[in-house]
């Protein structure tokens, strides 16, 4: 089954080429308060794609990163190449080891889509932290912060690349819907297509109700890293470990 960024992952970098990377982790250690340069902690990137944020995040911890799309998985593996990647859903996953940092970054968490799949993502990320473990998502837009029935654009002009991608947005039963639609232009010819989006719109309350059912005491800072929000749930009690997987 061809994944949703089956075909804009090798543009992705492009796409979001002005989004702050170095900002946000350098925001990250300072929320978590962990020096910045001790590498002794461990840390999963949950929906890592492209291998951005592990990029920067890998100079101050041991990080792995497990994403859905082998395409954005193909693309991190070359930009972090000592690193161990994961083939695997968010939604349910077993890796047969815990971290000492887990993070779920750049409103990935939406794809969830549902509240029972937001509560199954935060159990199996929070049966993956260690005792005391701290588990990071940045959320994506409540139902109050989404803006239906507008529309966006975003343009890439470069002498051997053009890109043009604009959608409308929608809502559906509490479901933010977008289609973007990507024309794109190289030396070899120009092509369109489109990615169906579906993201979940969940009240601040939901999310932290959700961790807490995890186990997990939470902290929300409204700002965040990027203007967001940000959700810090630390580890209760004793580890639930999960058992032995075989990453991929």
């Amino acid at each position: 089954m061809e994944n949703m960024y089956s075909k804009t992952a090798r543009y992705y970098d492009k796409l979001y080429a002005s989004k702050d990377y170095v900002g946000e982790v350098q925001r990250l250690i300072s929320l978590l308060g962990v020096e910045s340069d001790q590498k002794q902690l461990t840390l999963l990137d949950v929906a890592c794609g492209t291998g951005l944020h592990i990029e920067h995040l890998r100079r101050h911890f041991h990080v792995e990163g497990l994403d859905i799309c082998p395409e954005l998985l193909e693309v991190a593996r070359e930009r972090n190449p000592d690193t161990l990647f994961h083939l695997g859903d968010m939604i349910e996953f077993n890796l047969g080891k815990q971290f000492d940092v887990i993070t779920c970054l750049f409103s990935s968490i939406g794809y969830v889509k549902t509240l029972d799949k937001l509560r199954s993502a935060v159990r199996s990320m929070a049966a993956h932290l260690k005792q005391g473990g701290m588990l990071v998502i940045e959320p994506w837009f409540t139902s109050e912060n989404w803006h239906p029935n507008t529309v966006h654009a975003l343009y890439i002009d470069e002498p051997e690349l053009k890109i043009a991608r604009i959608n409308t947005s929608f809502v559906k039963d509490r479901v933010s819907v977008f289609d973007l639609h990507h024309l794109v232009g190289t030396p070899e010819g120009t092509e369109h297509f489109v990615e169906h989006h579906e993201l979940g719109l969940f009240a601040v309350e939901e999310t932290i109700s959700v961790m807490e059912e995890a186990g997990l005491a939470v902290k929300y800072d409204p700002d965040g890293l990027t203007g967001r929000g940000l959700y810090i749930g630390k580890r209760k009690g004793l580890p639930n470990k999960p058992d032995a997987g075989d990453g991929k």
